[in-house]
């Protein structure tokens, strides 16, 4: 009991004890909410008071319609810069009459609508530039249901170095029947004489030049054939491993059959079955066949890296009809830029290990600047600023600009397209562009833009007013050298004459010195029509230098090596090699214009494979060879 009596009291103090902690506790807290609270209500008078002194004065705003407008084209008066240089067709009295035959009977095949190449080179080395003309032919089928439908070829025109041509296509070799679309000029076993590689619907050939105006079809020894139910298109040779010859990239468009273009049945309301895009049909590989030095290739396309798949569908996914091979980086190295007609432009990257890394897309290259595809022909490389970027052009279809990639100064892999703030876009966004390239056709320093146009369509007007079949050239005159200080502008009849803006079907383009005078002609191909050659007569008694190389150690022609002029202040670029345009190849041989200032010149040559060379020039208005030291 005692025990219990003890517990119970224990309890009874420890309650009363619990119960006064409690009341102490809780008026502490009530002290501590009551300042809290005086605490709050005074931080919020200060608050109110500090935002009332410190807010800032109200603004009237007032309401603006913004609108936002795509970049305006550089504004040049025309007038006061561009120079009277006119081109005058001399096709005709030339000796030129060649006409291109595109099979056409009415059936709307695809193949008719895309016309040919056209080369300039020196096949006999007499020291002038020689023509040939690409041919297609009439089709297997339609020539077994009418016998008098006779075989057409290519044609070969000697130039007598005065600018006039002979025809010396019989015998020589080239007068061979083939569906032929392009061809790619180059000395690929080093003899001294240029070889000649022709693209076709079905397989490829390729033509050794035996001198004496002759060639010999050796395409089943050097295996360059490709396959016979292919389409090749626009090719090019360059040195893809650095050993001193010349390896061939050949593009390849679709996949393509009679029964296929039947099957997709391409049509245009009130005009019935119609020429059109390649949207519908597959895409196709390209080549890449390595130069083993004995005559022969090995097709390492696989293995290097240019078969490029549709993470889609995994079907091939190039429509390639140009190609660009050139060292965008500057490694030593040479890459190749393709335009593909309605999926993205590739760009394939030298890996220095006989492999290539695609980048177009990364590299800008890839879609226009809103990240489009768009139907890519005709391409060249410039550095039409006379600076360290490339530029890069490239010729679309109709109502889309001409495309004109500038790499950024501080990454030689990313580009821009500025068509627009070069002056360039607006104005050739109507045109169908096939053929494209650089050239100082004024011989003033500064490189211009040419573009051979026309549509697929015979019927085109009917569905597009804006439209036409047969479309005039476009020339682009460079203002680097005015005050404006860069940018294009487009040059008219009065300025370059009536006959460069004849309406054609133009299709391929390339531009040589025919005449010795030291500036450059253009030719033209027309669809299933006559090519218009085209003499430059400009006589503003600017100063010029060609320079042709011949390598040792690099391939004979020193083809993918870069010429630097430098005179004064100012340095040119120009990279060797014929490939350029839509299907097309131009002479090896560069030329620099250098204005009315005839400043000491120094040239420096970068050679295929690494080798710099550097000398004066000792005068001008002149050719000069220069062998690899």
């Amino acid at each position: 009991m005692k025990d219990l009596e003890s517990n119970t009291n224990h309890s009874s103090s420890h309650s009363t004890d619990s119960e006064e902690l409690v009341n102490e506790g809780d008026a502490v807290i009530g002290q501590a909410l009551k300042w809290s609270a005086f605490a709050a209500v005074f931080l919020l008078i200060c608050g109110f008071i500090a935002y009332n002194l410190l807010k800032p004065k109200e603004k009237k705003i007032t309401a603006v319609n913004s609108v936002i407008e795509a970049p305006e084209q550089r504004v040049i008066p025309a007038k006061e810069y561009v120079p009277e240089a006119k081109f005058t067709d001399i096709t005709s009295e030339s000796g030129i009459n060649f006409e291109h035959n595109n099979g056409a009977t009415g059936d709307k095949l695809l193949p008719e609508s895309m016309g040919a190449g056209v080369a300039f080179f020196d096949f006999d080395s007499d020291g002038d530039q020689d023509l040939l003309f690409i041919n297609g032919t009439w089709w297997p089928w339609d020539i077994k249901k009418k016998p008098e439908l006779k075989p057409t070829t290519a044609a070969l025109y000697r130039n007598n170095g005065k600018g006039m041509f002979e025809d010396v296509t019989v015998g020589s070799g080239l007068d061979v029947p083939f569906y032929g679309m392009g061809l790619a000029i180059g000395d690929y076993d080093n003899d001294g004489l240029p070889d000649v590689y022709c693209t076709a619907v079905g397989s490829n050939r390729i033509f050794k030049n035996l001198g004496g105006g002759k060639f010999n079809d050796v395409t089943a020894l050097a295996g360059v054939a490709g396959g016979e139910n292919e389409w090749s298109t626009s090719a090019a040779f360059a040195d893809v491993d650095n050993d001193g010859d010349l390896d061939l990239f050949v593009c390849n468009y679709v996949r393509w059959s009679r029964e296929i273009d039947f099957e997709v049945n391409y049509t245009l309301v009130g005009v019935g079955r119609a020429y059109g895009p390649p949207t519908n049909f597959q895409g196709a590989f390209p080549y890449l066949f390595r130069n083993d030095g004995n005559g022969k290739f090995t097709n390492i396309s696989q293995s290097a890296g240019v078969q490029i798949r549709s993470s889609a569908t995994k079907v091939p996914m190039a429509k390639s009809l140009g190609v660009s091979p050139v060292d965008i980086d500057e490694d030593g190295w040479v890459d190749f830029i393709v335009a593909n007609d309605t999926v993205h432009n590739f760009v394939f990257i030298n890996k220095k290990d006989g492999t290539f890394s695609e980048m177009g897309g990364i590299s800008g290259i890839g879609f226009d600047n809103n990240g489009k595809v768009r139907g890519a022909m005709g391409i060249d490389v410039a550095r039409f600023r006379n600076d360290n970027t490339l530029g890069i052009g490239i010729g679309n279809f109709s109502n889309e600009m001409t495309a004109l990639y500038v790499s950024t100064p501080n990454n030689q892999l990313l580009f821009t397209d500025n068509a627009i703030t070069e002056g360039v876009g607006p104005d050739s966004r109507l045109l169908l562009k096939f053929g494209l390239f650089f050239f100082d056709y004024d011989l003033d320093g500064w490189q211009d833009l040419l573009t051979s146009n026309g549509h697929l369509e015979e019927e085109i007007t009917k569905v597009q007013k804006s439209q036409s079949y047969a479309q005039p050239a476009q020339l682009f005159w460079n203002c680097g050298g005015t005050p404006a200080k860069g940018g294009f502008v487009a040059v008219d009849k009065n300025k370059a004459g009536l006959d460069l803006f004849k309406p054609i079907v133009g299709r391929g383009s390339a531009f040589a010195d025919i005449d010795a005078d030291g500036d450059l002609d253009v030719v033209f191909t027309q669809l299933h029509g006559k090519p218009l050659l085209l003499r430059n007569d400009q006589s503003l008694k600017n100063y010029w230098l060609r320079v042709k190389l011949v390598g040792k150690e690099a391939n004979k022609d020193g083809v993918g090596s870069v010429v630097k002029l430098k005179s004064g202040d100012l340095t040119q670029w120009r990279l060797v090699t014929p490939a350029k345009s839509y299907m097309s190849q131009s002479e090896t041989v560069v030329t620099f214009g250098l204005g009315t200032d005839s400043n000491q010149t120094e040239l420096m040559i970068l050679w295929a494979g690494g080798v710099e060379q550097t000398l004066s020039v000792p005068k001008f208005n002149t050719t000069i060879i220069i062998e690899e030291q």
